[in-house]
């Protein structure tokens, strides 16, 4: 295979990732204004109501399980949240956060896009009960920013979409971090089932090491991880985090041997097809196939298999039912915009913060020769892109349910959200769109 090839499919396969995360995006989009339209029409009660709906089962006296609202806040996101941790420990260990070289740019740029957010809205609402919220503006929302990028085709380099793929899967790790940081349960933390999940995950980290492979005792252990986790007052999505840097990349059987089972399984398959007399199979023929079958799962990666696994259920159900569930605000009741500076911390974070904090760290970290940006990319790209870095949506609303118990400023902090991602992703979209047109003009 030449280089050519190989950049080929490389470009090939990133275009198909990056076509997957943008029509994700879209739907996203759809469901968030669908949200709010529902919330805002005559079944605006039922919606709000309907979230609030306890499911689950009474045993004993006793109920088990949550509100609807918490059912997909806490439990069908966890599910996100593992296919996270798969793409970051994927993105570690052979992807473009795998080197120093290779991850020091994106990852430079995704600091400066979390710490200046964060300081703005922290500044603004210094000294007032909001200023835990400073976590809200330092997320990038990936499905989002890649559905704008893609609206513009071939107007930006291949290489920008690379770059804001890589920060934001290192922006999703920060996010990751402040979450389990700075945003304990209110109830305060219960160090016997922390002690408990610490020993959960050293046990998964044990079957790692002794070669086990299968993906449903990982789950299955990662089911009372998640437990422990939930009652140890750390957010429970933390838990899947750690279960998917625990599941295993080695496949049971390597390639090589792969390849040669194959080979063998299929000259059986040849010879007793010579000697068949009708359509159907005979025992040999059989029993190869199935062998064949057993090893094709064997020769997968495990991370990879539950990573592509999980991709469409996150995509085109657990995050379009999260945004539905979640962007629903009342603009018609008394919404209180007033509450400190939640509003004007999460757009002034979001808009000014992303693309300042991403341009100005990276630059600095260019002329001190740390890395450098990669080849065909501008500063006006990396400003352009710092701006669609801006479209925070999921991961912002998700940190704000987590910042807020108050509703009012849980609402505020929603419409904020919506309207500095719609601010972002239009600007960002057209201000790469005039330069690309400047350019073609000059050229």
């Amino acid at each position: 295979m030449t280089k050519q090839t190989r950049q080929n499919k490389v470009s090939e396969a990133l275009s198909n990732f990056i076509r997957a995360e943008s029509f994700s995006g879209i739907f996203l989009f759809f469901c968030a204004v669908s949200a709010m339209i529902v919330a805002n029409s005559p079944f605006a009660d039922v919606y709000k109501n309907f979230w609030e709906q306890p499911f689950g089962f009474s045993f004993a006296g006793h109920f088990y399980g949550f509100s609807i609202h918490d059912w997909i806040n806490d439990v069908l996101m966890s599910v996100f949240f593992l296919m996270v941790g798969l793409e970051i420990k994927r993105e570690l260990l052979f992807g473009d956060l795998s080197g120093f070289a290779k991850a020091a740019f994106p990852v430079i740029g995704a600091i400066g896009g979390m710490v200046v957010p964060g300081v703005i809205y922290y500044v603004m609402n210094a000294n007032t009960p909001s200023y835990h919220g400073f976590g809200i503006p330092m997320a990038t929302d990936i499905a989002f920013a890649l559905g704008v990028i893609l609206l513009l085709g071939k107007r930006v380099p291949l290489a920008l979409k690379v770059f804001l793929v890589t920060l934001a899967v290192a922006d999703d790790l920060g996010a990751i971090a402040v979450i389990a940081v700075f945003y304990p349960s209110p109830e305060g933390l219960h160090f016997a089932y922390l002690f408990a999940a610490f020993g959960i995950v050293a046990f998964l980290v044990v079957l790692n090491r002794f070669g086990v492979r299968r993906l449903d005792v990982y789950l299955g252990v990662g089911i009372i991880l998640w437990f422990c986790v939930h009652h140890g007052g750390i957010h429970a999505t933390i838990a899947a985090v750690a279960l998917a840097f625990c599941i295993p990349v080695k496949p049971k059987i390597q390639s090589k041997d792969f390849i040669e089972v194959v080979r063998q399984l299929m000259q059986v398959f040849v010879d007793k097809e010579k000697e068949r007399k009708n359509i159907l199979l005979d025992t040999e023929q059989m029993s190869a196939i199935n062998e064949l079958s057993h090893d094709f799962t064997k020769v997968q990666n495990p991370l990879l298999r539950l990573e592509h696994a999980l991709q469409p259920l996150c995509a085109y159900f657990i995050m379009p039912l999260f945004a539905f569930a979640n962007a629903g605000v009342n603009i018609q009741a008394e919404v209180n915009f007033n509450i400190d500076h939640i509003m004007l911390g999460i757009i002034l974070g979001l808009v000014v913060g992303k693309p300042l904090g991403i341009l100005g760290l990276t630059f600095v970290c260019e002329k001190l020769k740390i890395a450098s940006r990669p080849e065909g990319v501008t500063w006006s790209h990396m400003f352009g892109a710092g701006m669609l870095a801006g479209i925070g949506f999921t991961m912002s609303m998700f940190v704000g349910n987590l910042a807020f118990d108050d509703p009012s400023s849980a609402d505020v902090a929603k419409v904020a959200i919506l309207l500095a991602s719609s601010i972002a992703g239009v600007v960002g979209s057209m201000f790469l769109l005039v330069y690309h047109q400047i350019g073609k003009a000059k050229s």
